[in-house]
């Protein structure tokens, strides 16, 4: 068994692809209409066939609830890997992208955290 696809609750559906394509250069996979949504789906450029990240529409009030509490409380709805943090941190801050805390050494990891601008905040870490 295997993840094939998680989630993240967004605000807005197509201001977050345009975030996580453009800012962040995941590749779009899937952009289905699903009723008054889409189903729609990016994976990592570095593999294309692995694990998919799907905008979930927070239209749902505990979704809404949920992701609201979390960001107050500056807990990451998730985590990305990176290579390189410093430079990613870098290439992110010079696209616009804000960030909550700049890379910061834990332990064997160096973490930062980013604002995605759809509700989240996004964790991610240098092993």
């Amino acid at each position: 068994m295997k993840i094939v696809v998680t989630s993240l609750f967004v605000q807005d559906q197509d201001k977050a692809l345009a975030f996580y394509s453009e800012k962040l250069g995941f590749v779009k996979k899937q952009d289905v209409p699903v009723g008054e949504f889409r189903w729609i789906t990016l994976a990592s450029p570095d593999d294309q066939d692995g694990t998919e990240l799907l905008l979930e529409p927070n239209d749902h009030p505990a979704a809404k609830e949920f992701q609201k509490k979390i960001f107050a409380d500056g807990i990451p709805a998730t985590m990305f890997g990176v290579e390189d943090i410093q430079a990613e941190y870098e290439r992110l801050v010079d696209k616009g992208v804000k960030f909550t805390m700049q890379p910061t050494k834990m332990g064997e990891l160096t973490i930062a955290v980013l604002d995605d601008t759809c509700g989240n905040l996004i964790q991610i870490v240098q092993k």
